[in-house]
């Protein structure tokens, strides 16, 4: 089995240690998620881990002939080919292969004709394995799964928004078929069919994966594991991302409550100190108090886990009729968006509106707002409606000139300026960061920075485009809380699968190949049928593969012999290196467990007791020396025998 490890990795930006001592194992089973507040250094990681970035000090090591590669959240450079041709790219080293195989035969009546006999045997199975000569199939339905039509696959890639562009990055890695895949948020620039896709794809993924995302649905259905980033330091948690916050809720309480202890041990020695500071018979307890509070571990609580709270205006009142559609109709020219759509929009109603780019969502959404009249059908707004519409691009509605606080005063009422600063925190706006002009901001803090505007504002209709992205998970759960508590009506567009599992209680699913659809409630439902359509498009491709691929050519005997022999010598060995980082893994858990008890008052000053835990720490730490040196031995052999394969 293929395994990653990383060993005391450091890195500081001047005075600021980014990452302390960071360590970490992935191997070919792992799924792990890596989290922590924005900033505090995700993206750091896997670009220092990647070679991208350097380091002050680390040790890493990995199994020969690893593959890992790493799809990074933005700053993607494509070279000038179509989209296919990039796509392939992912096929590289297994075209060397290829070619390899090719020269080989040719040198067969040469010598050494058992090792380059069993060198072909070895890439043959390999290209079996990743399907060589059925690439173009499989990369078809990885663009395809990503959103691509099949007229896209011969443009170039420069044609494309940034965040196809990323899309077809994406589908370089996936094709790949590495050993280890690190994803800097890969949802970033999905629609809802593309992050369903990509689910199912990392569920039967082959490989190890560590990925980051703001997308809790997406982390439960992909992680078992979350490593949190946290002042510089990693901590493992076992479970999915929904497991992890109960576990860090539970440590936050214990935390609250310390944090709440010491801040009273703190005010009473700092009034002992100030009120005995200038008397001579106290200045020994004073110093000692001093020197106390100097080395105080301070309590912290992770910024990214704290929970905030935002709720809306009261929204006023108005008619049970929202909004009505009827024979709804949008075309640019030949090409028709949607047409002949009718619905009804009732109050308290949340409606979702999903589907592939490209498909009407956010036309829908400036025609219900009233910002597009080109369009057939009529639209009527019930009695007393007034609307707050949040588009991807109302960051333009901003004022330049105004700082950020100075922007939210200009909408707020008067009762929430009071609360205007806790507000901007909850939207990532924190300490000094509200006194910063507008005009220097970030495209998604402006974008945030609009959201909270229109949020501010006392509407009974919220038509809300992407209201998720550039936020957090923290902030998402913030808004997605006061959504639920807000008594007017929302209609929304998101990719954001959490965020409309746990507030749509009606979806429209806008297609390019078929009718606009509704979906009654139930997200999973919603989900089971866009697996379906992806399902039965597999086997369609599947069907048209089979039918157009050549019989299979038989083998010798002596291959077959030779194969088997090399399949059983390749199994045990795996097993026997399983056996081995099972064993390291359970050694290292107990020297772990006297590093805790040699920290214990109780231990360090009974002399005795702490001299055993140091002996038996010292044999453990023998004991993992020897067994690492054993599995690199037999992961050395094993990547002899896979030499080819790429495993």
């Amino acid at each position: 089995m293929v395994t990653l490890q990383v060993r005391n990795l450091c890195l500081s930006f001047g005075d600021r240690d980014v990452l302390k001592n960071v360590s970490f194992t992935l191997d070919g089973h792992s799924r792990a998620a890596l989290t922590g507040a924005n900033g505090c250094g995700k993206t750091t990681l896997l670009k220092v881990v990647t070679g991208q970035t350097p380091c002050d000090d680390m040790t890493i090591t990995g199994t020969k002939g690893m593959v890992v590669s790493y799809l990074p959240q933005s700053d993607i450079v494509l070279p000038d080919k179509c989209v296919y041709d990039i796509a392939e790219e992912g096929y590289e080293r297994f075209r060397l292969m290829y070619e390899e195989a090719q020269q080989l035969r040719g040198q067969l009546d040469e010598t050494n004709y058992e090792s380059r006999l069993e060198r072909i045997g070895l890439i043959e199975d390999r290209l079996e394995e990743v399907a060589y000569d059925r690439r173009r199939g499989r990369i078809e339905q990885i663009l395809h799964g990503l959103g691509f039509r099949r007229t896209d696959f011969e443009r170039p890639a420069r044609e494309f928004s940034g965040g196809y562009q990323m899309r077809i990055a994406l589908a370089r890695i996936l094709a790949e078929d590495p050993d280890i895949l690190l994803l800097d948020e890969p949802t970033n620039y999905l629609d809802i069919e593309a992050i369903v896709w990509l689910k199912g794809y990392l569920k039967s993924f082959d490989g190890g994966l560590m990925l980051v995302s703001h997308d809790v649905d997406f982390l439960d259905d992909t992680v078992d594991t979350v490593y949190e980033l946290f002042k510089g330091r990693l901590t493992r948690y076992s479970g999915n991302y929904t497991s992890y916050m109960h576990q860090r809720e539970a440590e936050i309480a214990d935390a609250i409550k310390r944090h709440e202890a010491q801040r009273q041990e703190m005010e009473k020695t700092e009034r002992f100190i100030e009120r005995f500071r200038y008397k001579a018979t106290k200045s020994r307890q004073v110093q000692s108090r001093i020197t106390a509070l100097e080395k105080m571990d301070i309590v912290e609580i992770p910024d990214h886990l704290k929970r905030m709270s935002f709720s809306f205006p009261p929204a006023p009142h108005c008619g049970n009729d929202v909004m009505i559609a009827e024979h709804l109709g949008k075309a640019y020219g030949e090409h028709v968006i949607f047409r002949d759509l009718s619905f009804v929009v009732r109050k308290g109603e949340r409606l979702a509106i999903a589907g592939r780019n490209g498909t009407g969502k956010s036309t829908l959404l400036r025609i219900m707002a009233h910002q597009d009249s080109s369009h057939d059908g009529l639209l009527r707004d019930g009695a007393g409606v007034r609307i707050g519409y949040y588009a991807q691009e109302s960051e333009k509605t901003l004022d330049g000139g105004n700082t950020v606080l100075e922007e939210v005063e200009s909408v707020a009422d008067t009762r929430d300026i009071p609360r205007l600063r806790n507000l901007l925190g909850s939207f990532l706006f924190q300490g000094d960061d509200v006194h910063k002009s507008v005009s220097v901001l970030s495209g998604g803090e402006k974008s945030r920075l609009a959201l909270l505007k229109i949020l501010l504002q006392p509407a009974n209709l919220l038509l809300l485009d992407e209201p998720t992205n550039h936020l957090d998970i923290n902030s998402k759960d913030m808004l997605l809380d006061a959504i639920k508590a807000y008594n007017g009506t929302v209609v929304f567009v998101s990719h954001d699968t959490h965020f409309i599992k746990n507030l749509a209680t009606r979806i429209l699913y806008l297609s390019d190949d078929a009718e606009p659809t509704f979906f009654e409630g139930d997200y999973d439902y919603f989900s089971y049928k866009l697996e379906e359509k992806e399902k039965a498009f597999l086997d369609r491709k599947e069907d048209e593969r089979r039918k157009g691929a050549p019989a299979p050519q038989s083998l010798s005997a002596q291959d077959h012999r030779m194969q088997k022999e090399r399949r059983n010598l390749i199994q045990k060995l795996e097993r026997e290196a399983d056996r081995l980082m099972e064993e390291i893994s359970s050694c290292e858990a107990k020297a772990k467990a006297l590093d805790d008890e040699m920290g214990q008052e109780a231990v360090y000053t009974d002399a005795s007791r702490m001299s055993a835990i140091v002996r038996e720490k010292e044999d453990l730490v023998t004991r993992i020396e020897q067994m690492n040196e054993s599995w690199f031995e037999v992961s050395t052999r094993l990547e002899e025998l896979r030499d080819g394969q790429g495993a």
